[in-house]
């Protein structure tokens, strides 16, 4: 099993998701002779995970039932382990695109925290490219080692532990990319563009808060950085439901099935839905907004090296 290499079948020592459904999932290592508890029952790893492929239904004790997924970075994002705030899918997306990243890209990231974005940055860059993440905790970059280890990545990653502002990233002039989500990200801006390429490389810094972005952008501008931008992403998802509404009474047009609006040839106008209908009332889909949406995460700054 290999984050980056996506195989058929479980096997001893894998890390799988275990899918209870869309907000019920979790992480597990497959070991033989292991055993792991859910609220269907319990998962015999010898006998239920090892051999079976990925993507299997498998039965609990208790009668109920999971699917056992191969991991992915998305995957890991929602699941993993939290020592430190970690970066989700919305703005990792936007990271890897606006970084012009690509199998083959050299990449340097600090700091490492939960390695949330690193899995991404990761499989976006491999078979070819590399990964070096400074991490200035030392239990945190030894944890970070041992994941990239047991995810099958560690040979398109360096982790190491110092502290960047003053140490910098251990590479010169060869990195395409540099990524910074640290406190003072302006005090990292020279060992930045020394690890850049000579020419275009881009630098992105992830900031809470927009005073740090300002001092940030000042450093930039100061370093010779242009094309610098920031952005922030708001996401805001919305839940597909069926909404029943009365037909408004607009006369005999109105009894009239075939009038535009109502296509009585539809599916939801169709079967056993056509049974729970009021008499006056038509059944369609909306999107309704979650009651609770996630605001502001940070700001995400941009530039090229000139």
């Amino acid at each position: 099993m290999s984050f980056v290499e996506y195989g058929d079948t479980i096997k001893d020592g894998d890390t799988a998701i275990v899918f209870l459904g869309h907000e019920s999932m979790f992480p597990v290592k497959v070991q033989h002779g292991s055993v792991t508890q859910t609220k269907y029952g319990v998962i015999r790893h010898s006998t239920d995970l090892i051999g079976k492929k990925y993507g299997s239904k498998v039965t609990c004790s208790k009668g109920g039932w999971v699917f056992i997924l191969h991991p992915t970075p998305e995957l890991w994002t929602m699941n993993l382990p939290h020592r430190t705030q970690i970066l989700y899918s919305t703005d990792i997306s936007i990271i890897t695109m606006m970084l012009e990243l690509k199998p083959g890209s050299i990449v340097c990231e600090s700091g490492t925290g939960s390695a949330s974005l690193s899995h991404a940055l990761i499989r976006t860059v491999a078979p070819t490219g590399h990964l070096y993440t400074v991490e200035f905790h030392q239990q945190r970059a030894e944890k970070a080692r041992e994941e990239f280890r047991e995810h099958g990545v560690e040979h398109l990653v360096t982790v190491t532990n110092q502290d960047v502002c003053k140490n910098g990233f251990g590479v010169s002039s060869i990195a395409d990319a540099v990524f910074l989500d640290i406190p003072s990200p302006w005090e990292a801006i020279g060992h930045a563009k020394s690890a850049l390429k000579a020419e275009g490389g881009r630098i992105c810094s992830f900031s809470p808060c927009i005073e740090q972005v300002q001092r940030t952008c000042l450093a930039l501008e100061e370093s010779g950085f242009t094309e610098i931008n920031t952005l922030e992403i708001l996401l805001r998802v919305y839940n597909v439901r069926t909404v029943s509404l009365q037909i408004p009474d607009l006369g005999k047009a109105a009894e009239d099935n075939s009038s535009p609006g109502f296509d009585s040839g539809s599916p939801s106008h169709q079967g056993s839905s056509c049974a729970n209908l009021q008499p006056g009332t038509v059944q369609f889909k909306s999107g309704v907004p979650l009651r609770e949406v996630v605001g502001h995460t940070g700001y995400l700054t941009f530039a090229t090296k000139s």
